[in-house]
C-alpha cells in the first residue's frame, strides 16, 4: 500500500485509550475540551455546551449513568 495512502489525515482512527472522566468530570469540562474529545473519536461537535455534555457523558460513561443522575431518597 502507498505510503500516502496509509497516511491519510482523512481516515478515522481509535483513540489508543478509553476516556476515564466521572459525571462530574463532564459537568465541568470546558467547552474547548469536550470539542476535542468528541473530535478526537469522530462524534458531533455541533450545538450548546449542554447538548455536547450530555452527548459525552452517554457515549462514554457506562449504564449506570443513568443511575447515578437520579437523586437518592
Amino acid at each position: 500500500m502507498d505510503s500516502k495512502k496509509k497516511n491519510d489525515a482523512n481516515c478515522f482512527q481509535m483513540p489508543l485509550h478509553y476516556p476515564k472522566y466521572s459525571m462530574k468530570d463532564y459537568q465541568t469540562m470546558p467547552e474547548w475540551q469536550l470539542d476535542r474529545l468528541l473530535a478526537d473519536y469522530g462524534l458531533p461537535v455541533h450545538n450548546d455546551l449542554a447538548y455536547k455534555r450530555e452527548f459525552a457523558m452517554g457515549a462514554f460513561l457506562w449504564p449506570n449513568f443513568q443511575q447515578e443522575q437520579k437523586p437518592s431518597p
